[in-house]
């Protein structure tokens, strides 16, 4: 990347980062701090009082941590105590784990809809939240925000950046988003290895990817976990799925060879990464690790279950990981099976010693989830005030703290979470224990706060691991662009032949089903689908973006 590209860069991420901060320092100045009242203001221009909001359908999935102990968001105290405040009795809908995106399809083309879908239409709706408004599914929220919701209004008026990213190109606000208060809230996962493991076979951390390989070969071969058993599993990394998330194939080793799994731009220019020569390079490698054992012969069907138990198992030796469903996780979880267990951070590897790491998970300061309105719903004045009372100071502390006096204690204006949380009686790590809560470890429609993070990440393990993890420049990232109406229908028919056909073929060529000398042959495949069509689109996408 040229000097000039990199200071363009470089100043996207500050904007980014400031936005953020913005964003919090808004909430702490105080927003409107009241319980909504249901009801409780006139309709403007209706001349009439609207209907008391009473009840909520709401469609979600479930968060992980969540379902450990949990059947449904009902049962979390955050939402106990939010029915006290408001009056509103909420009904969540949840998909089964893993089945949300197939779920959301069927849910959003039935007939009656939920009153509030929290959803990633950004990525799951065929041309996105406009062609959801347009197809009559979801509202526009431009007006009703203005009007009814003036916390969130106020979050945005302030952050332009912020602001940017939640709305469409044509203009449309199209739900309530989930947003990052602080920079250090953008990046929670990435590659974990079983430093224990290294220390007893006396291996450095891994930085390239031929170092990677010899510590994976080490693992297979020398028994690090001891019990004279060759059941290591040097390393899992799951096929891309929409519950999985893209990290797992793309920037954990993929980012090596410069390009991701889908779409990125390379000093504006877009492109697509499953047809690249790094591509290649890449199937070339696992397909390596595959034949040698060293990648797990089941990657393409771990689920969370799964993963749990090769990890407590005592068999995994490096995969990809959230600092707090996973380093911290399974750093309590074994505790007292294995006092010498322990989970590290390593950096991203690159090819050659000194290139720079160029893919990372970070997340924008909005995720892309955000609850929507559906045309279902018959009270959306209501609904609209409701929503907002996320991002009122009360509210903000509701969501990320919990109950003040039960979950967490303020001292010298710090919210320190007690002991229910960060000692649980009853055995559960920090993570589960918070989720019982608050909703501040994982998403929801308020602004993110860093002090969750400042205790949820209480392993030294923890806070090391989100400064290694920090290190990519993440410059090709595409940002959440959305084909316009015009060519959203074409996109969509052409992205879900293609999406479908490089997912097959990911695990055929790495399983060696597929041969890699059939590569070309694939790359035409996708071409002749509509690729190149598809790239022009996100390439216009890309550039209307930028001019928001």
């Amino acid at each position: 990347m040229n000097k000039k590209n990199g200071k363009r860069q470089r100043r996207r991420n500050l904007k980014a980062g400031a936005a953020a901060a913005a964003a919090l320092a808004v909430l702490t100045a105080g927003c409107s701090g009241g319980s909504p009242e249901a009801g409780g203001a006139a309709s403007q221009g209706s001349g009439k009082e609207p209907a008391k909001l009473t009840n909520v359908t709401y469609w979600t999935g479930m968060a992980t941590q969540v379902a450990a102990t949990m059947k449904s968001y009902n049962e979390i105290a955050m939402y106990k105590e939010l029915e006290k405040r408001t009056g509103v009795k909420v009904d969540f809908q949840h998909p089964p784990q893993g089945q949300e995106k197939d779920q959301f399809n069927l849910m959003i083309t039935g007939g009656k809809l939920p009153d509030v879908i929290e959803h990633y239409f950004i990525n799951d709706y065929p041309g996105g939240p406009e062609k959801a408004i347009k197809d009559g599914k979801i509202i526009k929220l431009n007006e009703y925000i203005d009007k009814y919701a003036p916390n969130l209004k106020k979050v945005l008026d302030a952050n332009p950046e912020m602001k940017k990213q939640v709305t469409t190109d044509e203009g449309s606000i199209w739900g309530f988003p989930f947003l990052r208060g602080d920079k250090a809230l953008q990046v929670y996962q990435g590659l974990a290895i079983r430093k224990d493991w290294l220390d007893k076979l006396g291996l450095q951390i891994p930085t390239t990817i031929d170092e990677l390989y010899t510590v994976l070969k080490a693992f297979k071969e020398k028994d690090p976990n001891g019990n004279g058993k060759a059941d290591e599993i040097p390393y899992l990394m799951r096929a891309f799925t929409p519950a999985t998330g893209e990290l797992n194939s793309s920037a954990a080793i993929l980012g090596a060879y410069g390009i991701s799994y889908g779409f990125y731009h390379e000093n504006g220019q877009v492109k697509y990464g499953p047809v690249e020569p790094g591509y290649k390079e890449y199937l070339t490698l696992m397909n390596k690790w595959y034949k040698e054992g060293l990648l797990d012969k089941d990657f393409a069907a771990t689920d969370n279950k799964l993963l749990d138990a090769k990890i407590t198992g005592n068999q995994l030796g490096v995969t990809v990981m959230n600092t707090g469903g996973g380093i911290g996780k399974y750093m309590n979880l074994m505790k007292g099976k294995d006092p010498n267990f322990k989970l590290v951070a390593i950096p991203y590897p690159v090819l050659k010693k000194g290139d720079k790491q160029l893919w990372g998970q970070i997340d924008f300061i909005f995720n892309g989830k955000a609850a929507s309105i559906s045309s279902s719903n018959k009270n959306i004045e209501e609904t609209v005030k409701w929503l907002d009372y996320g991002y009122s100071e009360e509210g903000h502390m509701l969501m990320n703290f919990g109950i003040e006096g039960v979950s967490y204690k303020m001292e010298n204006g710090y919210p320190k979470f007690t002991d229910l949380v960060m000692k649980n009686p009853n055995g559960l790590p920090v993570q589960q224990a918070m989720a019982q809560y608050a909703r501040s470890s994982w998403d929801g429609m308020f602004v993110q706060d860093k002090r969750y993070l400042e205790q949820y990440a209480e392993l030294p393990e923890q806070k090391e691991s989100l400064k290694v993890w920090a290190e990519p420049t993440n410059e090709r990232r595409m940002p959440l662009v959305t084909p316009n109406r015009e060519e959203s229908g074409k996109y969509a028919s052409i992205m879900s032949d293609i999406n479908t056909y490089r997912d097959e073929m990911y695990s055929k060529f790495i399983m060696g089903v597929e041969p890699l000398e059939n590569f070309d042959k694939y790359v035409q495949t996708l071409k002749g689908m509509g690729l190149e069509e598809a790239v022009k689109i996100q390439q216009a996408a890309l550039e209307r973006y930028n001019k928001r």
